[in-house]
């Protein structure tokens, strides 16, 4: 099976690669623009199957089919909910929301072994497409959260949080300036909320963000230890599954 990864995020694109590695699939190429991409498959044969992301640094990847006539099978990565119905409509095998899930990624992979289309060519509707792009994209995280105080609503700035983690059921922010807020929500409902770029989840209990990391401390086991500007209430430890993408969140 001869697969390319056209995936702006370098990160996203070594982590999708490590996990195609651990189903089996060898990625041959990775492809990080529109620009990129085309002149790529202007002077190469055209893979198997590709995992494209929709989103890349100099457009839409759409914008490669026209001028490409590619015949290979796509599975579309994508943090943009709403392009899930498009995905399908270009025929393509699968589409997977990030942040990609091992899971998820294995089934897309079984479902194109299962279909193995011979050719696949692909027809795009781009006066569709335009119609649902009247403004460039640009995913929304929260940039703001409401919490309780006594009788009273009090705003937290997304900036202003050093970390979230979890304690007896409920989910916390650590702000900056030392304290503690519970949440109407769980660790797992952020994940869709706050920015990947500035927020990571180290580990079951804690997601801790990029701008208040004060030191990264080697730890046992092959962990990692974070500490953070004004939170010391507990440790801050990477699990060891999580330190690989941890150190590449960071570059």
């Amino acid at each position: 099976m001869n697969v390319i990864i056209i995936e702006d995020e370098k990160p996203a694109a070594r982590r999708l690669n490590r996990l195609l590695a651990e189903l089996n699939v060898e990625v041959s190429k990775m492809l990080h623009s529109v620009e990129e991409s085309i002149e790529w498959f202007q002077n190469n044969p055209h893979p198997d199957l590709i995992f494209l992301d929709i989103q890349l640094s100099d457009g839409l990847s759409f914008e490669i089919f026209d001028i490409i006539e590619v015949k290979s099978a796509i599975i579309f990565t994508t943090a943009f909910d709403e392009y899930a119905l498009q995905a399908f409509k270009l025929n393509s095998i699968d589409y997977l929301l990030k942040p990609i899930d091992d899971e998820d990624l294995e089934s897309a992979v079984k479902k194109y072994r299962d279909f193995k289309p011979e050719s696949q060519k692909i027809s795009v509707d781009f006066n569709d497409i335009k119609k649902l792009l009247v403004n460039p994209l640009e995913r929304e995280y929260k940039k703001r959260f409401t919490v309780k105080v006594g009788q009273h609503l009090k705003i937290i700035n997304a900036d202003e949080v050093e970390c979230f983690y979890s304690e007896n059921k409920g989910t916390y922010a650590a702000t900056s300036d030392g304290r503690n807020y519970l949440l109407d929500t769980t660790l797992e409902q952020l994940e869709g909320e706050v920015s990947p770029k500035n927020f990571f989840r180290v580990s079951r209990k804690f997601y801790v963000s990029i701008n208040h990391i004060k030191d990264i401390i080697s730890y046992t086991n092959s962990r990692l230890q974070v500490k953070l500007n004004h939170f010391n209430e507990q440790e801050i430890i990477v699990s060891r599954e999580r330190v690989r993408d941890f150190k590449l969140w960071l570059e």
